[in-house]
C-alpha cells in the first residue's frame, strides 16, 4: 500500500480509509488519490483549524470566489475545504483523516498549547493509544466534526 506524504515536519501521511482512493504507483494506469473535500459551516474557522492546529500549507484554487481554501497534503493530494454547511452535523470516528508526524511528544505539546482537544479511540484519555504494530495514535475533531487520527507510523 502507498501512502501520501504530507508536510509536517520532515513527513505527514494522509491515508483515507477507502482503499480505491489510496495512490497507486505512478507507472500504473489506475486512479491515483487527488483530493479530500470536506464541507464546512465557516470557512474561515475551518480554514485557521487545518493551517495553524494541522500546519497544512495553503494552495490556490481557481475558484476565487471566497467559498474554497486548498490544502497541500502531499506532492499530488489536496484537502479541499468548502464552505456552505448549514449545520455542524455528527461525524462517526471510523470515518477520518489520518496523518502521521514524526514526534507524537512534539504534536501532542503543540496541541496542548493551543488547548486542541484529542485522546484516544475513546476519547477518555490523552495517552495516546498503541496498536498491535506500536504506532502510536491520537484523534482529534476539527471545528465542523470531522475526526482526523495523528498516528507516529515511520512507514
Amino acid at each position: 500500500m502507498n501512502r501520501l506524504i504530507l508536510p509536517y515536519g520532515a513527513r505527514v501521511v494522509l491515508m483515507l480509509l477507502a482503499p480505491f482512493l489510496m495512490a497507486l504507483p505512478a507507472h500504473s494506469q489506475g486512479p491515483r488519490f487527488s483530493h479530500q473535500t470536506i464541507f464546512v459551516t465557516d470557512l474561515d474557522r475551518a480554514a485557521n483549524f487545518y493551517e495553524n492546529v494541522m500546519e497544512l500549507k495553503r494552495i490556490p484554487e481557481p475558484f476565487h470566489d471566497g467559498k474554497h481554501v486548498w490544502f497541500r497534503l502531499s506532492e499530488h493530494g489536496q484537502l479541499h475545504v468548502v464552505s456552505g454547511a448549514k449545520e455542524d452535523i455528527p461525524h462517526d470516528i471510523n470515518i477520518h483523516l489520518a496523518f502521521s508526524v514524526p514526534d507524537m511528544a512534539v504534536f501532542t505539546k503543540h496541541l496542548d498549547d493551543l488547548n486542541v482537544k484529542y485522546g484516544n479511540w475513546a476519547q477518555n484519555t490523552k495517552t495516546p493509544q498503541v496498536r498491535p504494530d506500536k504506532v502510536k495514535q491520537i484523534y482529534l475533531q476539527d471545528p465542523d466534526g470531522y475526526w482526523i487520527e495523528v498516528n507516529d507510523d515511520t512507514f
